[in-house]
Order: C-alpha cells, then structure tokens, then sequence
C-alpha cells in the first residue's frame, strides 16, 4: 500500500501538488518560492515574505489582516525561510478548518484560497512601493532575527562552520540574509525585486487534506495565474578542499567551548547511496543510540551533547557538540575514532536494526502531519527526482552493512570550527 499518494498538475506558471487523506480535520496550502542563493538576492527574500504577511489590498493594516484569519474559524497563516543546497525557499503556509465538519458550511477552502492569493498577488503598495511603514518596521525586525543567530552561540557556531567550510559557495549565505544590506533596502526596490521573483522563481502550491481535487484545481486556475517559466537551476557542484583540514578556533566569553565539525558526503538527496547515508548518519551521530552520544557525551563524560546531522541537498555532513574548552583534543580524538569504525565496519547488526527502526519512525511520524508531508515531497522539487516514500523505507530498509562501510569512504572531514572562551590572563 502507497503510504503517500501525491497528484500534481502543470498550472500557470506553478505546480499544483494535492495529497487527498482524510486523515485531518484540516486542510493546509502551503506555496513555495525556490530562487538559487546569492549575496545580491538573499536579504531580499529574507524580508520579502514577512512584509506581504504583514498586510495586503484588502486588509491594510496586520490587526484587519489577523482579525480576517479568525474569522475563518481561526485559520492560520506564517510563513518561513529555509536553504536546501544552493536554494532559498519562501514558504506560505495556510491552515483552515475542513468545512465538512463545521455546522456552517460554508466554503471554507475557497475563502483560504482567495486569502492566500490575496497575500501573494494583491499587496498593500503605493504606485511602485510597497506601504513604506510596513517595510521599515519588517526591515527592524528582520535586524533582531539576524542577531538572535549571534547571540545564540549554539546556532552561531552552526552558522561559522558552513562561512568557514562553504567560504566560496553560495551555501554560506544565511537564510536570513545579512544585517549590513538591510539598510540597503527600500519599500521601492523590495517592491520590484518581488515582481522578479514572481515572474522568475520556480512556484509550487501544495494542497493537503480532504479535498475535491477539481475543486481545489479550479480555485487554483481561477484564483491564481502567472507567466510560465523556465526555472533556473543549478547543477550539484561537488566542492572539496585542495589541502589539509581546514581549522579554526575563535574566542568570545563563553563558558562551554561549541565544536562543530563540517564532513563531505559527496552524496546529495536521490543519489543510490543516499538511503546508506541516513543510516551511516544514524549510527554514527543521528540518534541517542549513536556513536557520537555514547562514546563522547555517556563514556567520556566530555560533551554536553554531541550529535550529527546531514544537509542532503548540499552533501554535507555537520557534528555538533558542546564541551569544556580544556577538553578540545579529546573530543576530536574520540569523533575521529568514531568515524574510523563506521570506516571499519566496527558495528553491529543491533546497532543497524535499531538505527534502521528509528529512521523509519522518524518518516511515519513526519508524514503524519501535512506541513511534515509538503517537507518530505517537496525534497523531489529540489533535487529533480522522483523518490516515493514508500521507496524511500524500501531502500533504507534494504541497507546493508557493506553499502554503509562503502558510502562512510566517501565521507571526507573538511572543516573544524571551535568556539571558545577566552584564556584567563
């Protein structure tokens, strides 16, 4: 049986994906914004999708705008940022009571569509400009968005480690943007650059729940048209680093050193080694089982966590671990010989099973939500293939030892990234 069963349909100028369940009591639309990452566009779209949520055409002010949303039963609308390899994604995501269990039915769905196309195609502008209040209050907040990531150290190493390791590919960019080249923004050139993206950014509009799929197909035609595009994209680069490991370590007035270390995989979303990885990730980093957890933070007692996550559109592999700044050669020492054995082979069959079993709850419980469902299919937009989930679990399931030794050889360290206190004069 398909655990996920997605339609989609070429519309004007998007892609129209429905994934019909009668799972929830809801029904989500969540449309995406994918555009390649790069220094002159990045803040742009940092701000852009929090200024069109602020307000509209319709509903000028964020109280009018909000009041609205609870009208429609208490809908919902945020939106968020995210890279995924060399890609900033814009996403808008709506959540309105199915009016098939309302004693009021009236048409729900169709209102949330209007909402959403009013929010995308309809802002609150001014002749050429966006409404110049709103963007200078967005462009202030988008300020103290790019600052929590300083002033939260555990986030900032993360954010260290990819500059450093990434120094010349568009993946160092923050999702966020950078705080220098907000100020460089107006309400007239952030007006124009949303025209751009919507005439050249590659569109897709998920819709998920219990749905009548002509129904959500004409709301869409109706209600939602652009010019078609051919979206730009970009072709998996497989950097490495020409010489030795790349190390850095950095003082601030911190108590616990942050050591964040910065692997290439070499294999990217899709690729046939790819469901080898997640297990290599799990038994290596991934989990509270892992190498990682238990030789670094259990047996040594030196990591206040210490764990690995990959980026699988960019083929990256990150480990994170929070420790004593005394302790920095030990923590490297034990993480390289936990690498040495997934090199080697050095574990066992429980080790796989266990790890193989949390994967795929991991799966069924992200496709037991619908924002959970557009992230998992979604991944076939980015990387261009077709992988179901069902084959996703097949694959992962059907690993073997000798598949997780080969791909844990291409596994290369590039980057090590130390935060740490300042030494006491």
């Amino acid at each position: 049986m398909d655990l996920l069963t997605e339609s989609v349909k070429s519309m004007n100028g998007y892609k129209l994906h429905i994934v019909n369940t009668d799972k929830y009591k809801t029904n989500t639309i969540v449309w995406k914004m994918k555009a390649p990452l790069n220094k002159e566009s990045v803040t742009f779209r940092a701000l852009l999708p929090y200024v069109l949520q602020s307000n509209s055409e319709s509903y000028p002010t964020t109280g009018k705008l909000r009041t609205y949303l609870d009208e429609l039963y208490g809908a919902t609308l945020f939106v968020d940022l995210a890279k995924k390899g060399e890609y900033h994604i814009i996403s808008f995501s709506m959540e309105v009571a199915n009016e098939k269990f309302l004693a009021d039915s009236s048409a729900l769905l169709k209102k949330a569509f209007q909402f959403l196309a009013e929010i995308l195609t309809k802002p609150n502008v001014q002749g050429e400009s966006f409404e110049k209040e709103t963007v200078e209050k967005e462009k202030r907040t988008l300020k103290q968005r790019i600052q929590s990531v300083f002033d939260d150290k555990m986030r900032y190493s993360n954010f260290r480690l990819i500059q450093e390791m990434c120094e010349e590919e568009p993946y160092s960019l923050h999702v966020h943007g950078d705080k220098d080249s907000v100020d460089q923004i107006t309400a007239e050139n952030l007006y124009q650059y949303y025209k751009n993206a919507l005439s050249q950014d590659e569109l897709d509009l998920y819709v998920i729940g219990d749905v009548d799929e002509k129904e959500v197909e004409s709301f869409a035609h109706e209600l939602l048209q652009f010019e078609d595009r051919k979206p730009q994209s970009i072709s998996y680069l497989n950097y490495s680093r020409k010489n030795n490991v790349h190390e850095v370590k950095e003082e601030q007035d911190v108590k616990q050193g942050k050591l964040n270390i910065g692997y290439r995989t070499n294999v990217v979303y899709g690729d046939e080694d790819y469901y080898a990885l997640q297990v290599f990730n799990g038994i290596f980093g991934g989990f509270s089982h892992s190498k990682l957890f238990i030789n670094v933070r259990e047996k040594a007692s030196l990591a206040y966590y210490a764990s690995s996550r990959l980026e699988s559109h960019k083929g990256l592999m990150m480990v994170m671990s929070g420790i004593e700044n005394k302790n920095y050669d030990q923590a490297i020492s034990i993480i390289n010989a936990q690498m040495e054995a997934m090199k080697n082979g050095d574990f066992t069959d429980d080790e796989l099973v266990q790890t193989k079993a949390v994967i795929k709850n991991q799966l069924l419980e992200t496709i037991d939500t619908a924002r959970g469902i557009v992230e998992i299919l979604y991944h076939n937009v980015v990387s261009k293939k077709d992988v179901t989930i069902n084959d996703w679990m097949e694959k992962m399931d059907s690993t073997s030892k000798d598949e997780i030794v080969a791909v844990a050889s291409k596994v290369t360290l590039d980057t090590i990234y130390f935060l740490t206190g300042k030494e006491e004069k």
